[in-house]
């Protein structure tokens, strides 16, 4: 049986480290395991290999299988997978949201910190070497509580029920947007909204954190319409996908004040092109996609990949299966 290991990406963190397939052989001296930083030359690898453990596969590369039953992605997002002739073959497909969940959640979190604090103008102050306080309090909105305040989630998957934990137990109502309502609050949620009521869950929030996957009914999901139904002194997290914001609505949401600010982590275009008008927004907090980073990272995807490993071997059912029809 063989296993494929192969993600080539940019950004060194998301590469996977040479001990991880080391290992992996060393615990599981059954399996050929073949890792590769790159796709040129892996013909005779994919033909044979059984498991692939990638971020990508184009349908060309996937004809090219042979014996494949199971691809894990390493990453929450599997759109990217999800072409017609894999969605509907056999092969099924995890992913690893619960790798990115908790430390995403963290993100979100310090983000609501500095967007209600104003941390991001008062560094601005400090490079200026400027006592900002006063600034502070009166340009745009005025720092304020986080306790009492209302939180909207947009997806309530791995990351949406930490945010709902942690934002609940510092005395936040949570709400929340769930595509099947009837199977109840997750812990921390307080009322859940079907889609169709995304507009009156907006209306209540004072912060709104988008953390969806993107599929079909997301995809430019935040646009003027509903920018226009959040309250003035709302803010929007987003750490789902760059396309569920129209952020040419939310440049002008921002600078014309018709809501208080903005944290963005992730972008239509990545790396967010050095043009972008978005980079002159003062309301808005922009990390550059490092919501998921940690120095745990491939530990945590060891463990779970792993896990998913023995039970693949043992005949039972794995975890975090997507479901291909819908997208996550």
């Amino acid at each position: 049986m063989k296993l494929l290991i192969v993600v080539h990406h940019r950004f060194a963190l998301w590469n996977v480290p040479p001990w991880f397939g080391e290992r992996l052989s060393q615990e599981f001296p059954q399996l050929q395991i073949a890792q590769r930083t790159s796709y040129d030359g892996i013909e005779e690898d994919l033909r044979n290999a059984e498991i692939i453990f990638t971020i990508s596969l184009r349908p060309e590369q996937f004809a090219a299988t042979r014996n494949l039953r199971w691809i894990h992605a390493p990453t929450a997002a599997v759109h990217q997978l999800l072409f017609p002739e894999l969605v509907n073959s056999d092969v099924v497909v995890t992913n690893s949201r619960e790798v990115h969940g908790p430390v995403v959640a963290e993100h979100v979190m310090a983000l609501i910190f500095a967007l209600a604090k104003k941390i991001p103008q008062a560094a601005v102050f400090q490079q200026k070497h400027v006592w900002g306080q006063e600034a502070i309090w009166k340009d745009g909105a005025h720092p304020r509580e986080i306790a009492g305040a209302t939180l909207g989630l947009i997806g309530v998957g791995s990351i949406g029920r930490r945010v709902a934990q942690m934002a609940s137990t510092l005395g936040m109502r949570v709400i929340a947007v769930r595509e099947h309502v009837g199977k109840g609050s997750p812990e921390g949620v307080e009322a859940v909204f079907p889609p169709s009521a995304l507009d009156e869950m907006l209306k209540q929030s004072d912060y709104v954190v988008l953390a969806a996957p993107l599929i079909a009914a997301t995809h430019g999901l935040i646009n003027v319409d509903r920018l226009a139904v959040m309250k003035p002194e709302a803010c929007l997290i987003n750490v789902g996908r760059g396309a569920q914001v129209d952020e040419a609505a939310l440049v002008e949401a921002l600078r014309s004040r018709r809501i208080a600010g903005a944290a963005l982590d992730v972008f239509e275009r990545e790396p967010l092109p050095a043009d972008s008008p978005l980079w002159s927004v003062q309301n808005l907090l922009i990390t550059p996609h490092t919501a998921g980073l940690t120095e745990k990272l491939w530990h945590r995807h060891y463990d779970l990949f792993s896990d998913n490993l023995r039970r693949y071997l043992a005949g039972q059912p794995l975890r975090f299966a997507v479901d291909k029809q819908k997208g996550y």
